[in-house]
This record gives C-alpha cells, structure tokens and sequence, in this order.
C-alpha cells in the first residue's frame, strides 16, 4: 500500500502542465463565452444561466475523469477493448429502440440522471482498439488489404448504426479520427489507389441513395446560401455576419447583437464560436484557433514519446477526435464546410462533448506521464 502512495505522488508530479494550462485555457475561453451566450436565454432574473451552470458541472465531471484516466495506465485498456467494442455497439443497436428522440433524430438513451449517447463513447473505444490492433504487429511497407480487412469491418459497424439515428456528423467524426489512424500507421499505395477508385463511385451513389434531402440541403445551400436565406441558409449566413461584424477587436463581452438578440440560432452549442468571434473580433478568435493548435502539437509530442506503440496510436487518435471536431465546427462557422452539427470541444455546451473530450485528452495524459516511468 506505501509503494502504492509513493508512485502515485510520484504520477502527479510528472503530470503534463503544458497541456494542462492549454486546457484550462481554452475551457475558461469557454464558459466565459457560454456565459455571454446564455445571458438573454432566460431573462428572468439576474442569477447566472442554468444553461451556464450546467456547463460548469460538466467541466468539472469532465476534468475529475481527466484526473482518473491520467492515474490509470491505459495499457489496461488494451484487454478490455473488445469487450467494451461489443458493449457499444449492443448501445448503438438499443438506441432505435429505446432511445430517446430530439429534433428529430434518435441518438440518445435516458438514463434518468444522464442522457447517454452511444455514439460519442464508440469515437473513444474504437480508437482504443483499433490502436490495440495494430500495435500488435509491424508494418514497414504500410498496411495492405488484409491488415485492414477486420479494421474497416470494425469502423463501418458503429458508423452504419450511427448515420442511420440519422447522425451523419458523428458517423464523419468516427471515420476521419479511424482513418486517422490508420494513415499514422502508413497504407501501401497500391491501397491507396484503390480507395481513391472506390471513393470516386460511392460518392455519387451516397448522394442518390445515402442523404437525406434535409442533409443535401445542407450542401446546397453551403454552395449557396442566398438560395434559401430564411430556410436552410439561414444559419450559415447569420453566422457569418457574426463572425464578420466582430472585426478586429469585436464589440466586447454581452455586447454582439447576432447572440444577443437571437439571431444567431444554437449560439450555444453548434455555433459557439460566432459568438466568441463577434464579441472578441479577430485577436479572440485567433487566439483560441492558437491554443487548439498548441494543444494538437502537444499531443503530438507526446505520441513522438510514448513508450510504445499502443500508447502512441491512442495519443494519435484523442488528438484526432479533438482536431476534426475543431476544424470541422470552426470550417462549417466560417463557411468554409457545410454545417453538419458538430460541436466545438471544451467550448460548446453539452455534457456529451465535453465528456467525450476530457477522456480523449485523460488518456493523452496518461499516456504522457508514463514516459517516465522505467
């Protein structure tokens, strides 16, 4: 029991500040923003938001799960892999079933004191073991057909299910952090080559087959979203006043009139970051793009580091969730991508995201701090 104590005074010490403070920085950004964003939501009285309140429950949940994942050594992970795959993917199969519906869509299970989306864990569990996978072998030349035969059965079970709720944002977010991946690992160009082929004909037959109309209405109206202003281009253009109306220095906190006056819709959650661009104007917003950077390149180094192969890839994978999330809401806020409801990490509101998020980066920290232990 002392050695016990010992290694674990020993774990704290070696913590990761660098990524810690990035943290802490973008989320305090954060709730300050969700604070500016939420203040005309009720309009009651002059007690803070429960939206804003709720917010700060979860991102103390979120970093108290940090802190465990941190302490606990994710090889422990890699034994519990498939089983935890299984368990999800039973979720997923419930969610039509027994799930609850919101705006129209089927993604979550009530569980009373937490509504569960099995989505969001099948991110974190299937870049856990899709590193279990492959850490088990070398491959110097790349990977070929059959190393990636299980894999891609893998990835497509969970994004099948999940697309079907309909949740095309999170099926994308469970492809791009696999491939992720899978492209860390390296693919033989003859694979490539073929993927490029294969990409060429499902695109079209997805279009035809595969999208809803209200889901190609989204990539309409993102080629043009004067062609529907009070319809479906409505977000995207009031979200780009905001962004634009900020300018350099922005009009200041409570004071950007596209929020304020609920013009801009989902301003505290999708489109979080109009907010913080309208009300801190450019230095804001490329202030807050730099820490998401930083604490990608951080990530990064840490993954050049870790002591194996199956920390490495979990490293390559948590940093992955984090970035396309980022770059995905910030590219479709700006109009740079079609608006497909994915949220800002460790700025939009939900329980969900944030969640999601501070295990991603608990296990990065994890995976940091062993490093050192020899």
């Amino acid at each position: 029991m002392k050695s016990l104590q010992i290694e674990n005074r020993t774990l704290f010490k070696k913590f990761d500040l660098n990524l810690i403070f990035v943290i802490v920085a973008i989320s305090i950004i954060g709730l300050i923003n969700l604070f500016s964003a939420t203040h005309d939501v009720q309009n009651t009285t002059n007690q803070l938001d429960q939206i804003f309140l709720t917010q700060v429950v979860w991102f103390a949940a979120g970093f108290s799960i940090f802190g465990i994942l941190t302490i606990l050594d994710y090889k422990i992970l890699s034994k519990l892999a498939y089983v935890m795959y299984g368990l999800n993917v039973l979720a997923l199969a419930a969610v039509p079933i027994i799930g609850k519906s919101f705006y129209g869509a089927k993604r979550w299970i009530d569980l009373g004191f937490f509504k569960y989306q099995p989505s969001e864990t099948m991110k974190i569990i299937l870049i856990i073991l899709l590193a279990k996978i492959f850490s088990q072998k070398s491959y110097p030349h790349g990977l070929g057909f059959k190393n990636l035969i299980l894999p891609l059965i893998l990835i497509m079970i969970p994004f099948s299910l999940t697309v079907k709720q309909p949740d095309l944002g999170t099926g994308m977010m469970i492809l791009f952090s696999s491939f992720s991946i899978i492209f860390f690992v390296g693919i033989k160009r003859n694979v490539l080559i073929t993927a490029l082929a294969v990409i060429l004909v499902v695109v079209p037959v997805t279009w035809k087959f595969g999208l809803k109309d209200y889901q190609k209405n989204r990539i309409h109206t993102f080629m043009d979203p004067n062609t529907d202003p009070r319809g479906a281009g409505y977000n995207s253009i009031q979200s780009k006043i905001a962004v634009g109306s900020g300018k350099f220095f922005g009009k200041g906190f409570r004071k950007g009139t596209q929020s304020q006056l609920n013009f801009l819709p989902e301003h505290h959650t999708d489109f979080i970051f109009s907010v913080l661009s309208e009300e801190n104007g450019f230095v804001g917003s490329v202030t807050t793009l730099l820490l998401f950077v930083i604490l990608i390149v951080i990530s990064l180094k840490i993954a050049s580091q870790a002591r194996d192969k199956f920390g490495a890839l979990i490293v390559v994978g948590g940093a992955s969730i984090v970035f396309w999330h980022a770059f995905i809401n910030i590219g479709m806020v700006i109009g740079l991508l079609p608006i497909v409801g994915i949220p800002l990490p460790l700025m939009s509101y939900g329980g969900s995201i944030m969640i999601t998020t501070m295990t991603c980066l608990g296990l990065i920290s994890s995976v940091s701090i062993r490093k050192f232990i020899f």
